[in-house]
């Protein structure tokens, strides 16, 4: 704990700022797993809901009900599905396909280039604090090269320098893992939009062809769609 003193003490000028990136980089992570909890829900749920809609009272008021939804999935993908489904599949496919490019994905990475770029740059802000410290401590040493006392109270300072670093990987670690965790959720979220645009479709297409089908229609949906998934 004293060595830590000396360090924001006499390194101040390195300390404090690499302390507050700290502090800005999980601030960032909260954020975003706020963010991943609000975008993400229980999608079967939801598509007994959205066919309800679809059966009882139409389009229009399926498309009203996924607008009052707070994840991405109902609130864009399955709104701009919705919008064009009067147009055709394939019109669904594209104006689908061009939420999750042009809305849903960069909602998801954001944030995350800013925790990376802090993970990167702490590391290298550590390394900048470690290099001037030592450089000055070497430079101490040489004038006291006549005096054994004055070389060996600078070893101390030798330690010192390296919290700079040490401070700088302890911060990045923990931000690249979080930074990968955070990729592998986008990915598995994408995977699950797939699932989802095509049960939209199969609902929208069972509701024109089947206007007195039932709930089990879901079932079934989710039989095929992971019947291809095993397929592929």
């Amino acid at each position: 704990m004293e060595a830590i003193g000396k360090f924001y003490t006499n390194e101040w000028f390195f300390a404090i700022p690499m302390t507050l990136m700290t502090f800005i980089a999980f601030a960032l992570v909260i954020w975003r797993w706020l963010l991943n909890l609000n975008s993400d829900m229980p999608l079967d749920p939801l598509l007994i809901d959205v066919q309800e809609n679809l059966k009882q009272k139409g389009p229009k008021a399926a498309l009203n009900f996924c607008r009052e939804e707070k994840g991405l999935i109902p609130s864009l993908l399955y709104v701009a599905g919705l919008e064009a489904a009067e147009q055709g599949v394939a019109a669904m496919r594209r104006s689908m396909a061009s939420a999750v490019e042009l809305e849903i994905l960069p909602r998801l990475h954001f944030l995350l280039p800013m925790i990376l770029a802090i993970a990167k740059i702490s590391t290298m802000v550590g390394l900048l604090g470690t290099v001037i410290s030592m450089i000055n401590t070497f430079n101490k040493i040489s004038s006291d090269s006549g005096n054994p006392a004055g070389v060996t109270s600078s070893a101390g300072s030798i330690g010192l320098a390296l919290f700079a670093t040490a401070l700088g990987l302890l911060t990045a670690i923990p931000l690249v893992f979080c930074h990968v965790l955070f990729k592998a959720w986008i990915g598995k979220f994408e995977t699950k939009m797939k699932i989802a645009s095509q049960k939209l479709i199969t609902l929208v297409l069972n509701a024109k062809n089947n206007p007195d089908g039932d709930a089990s229609e879901v079932e079934e949906i989710e039989e095929q769609t992971q019947g291809r998934a095993k397929v592929r």
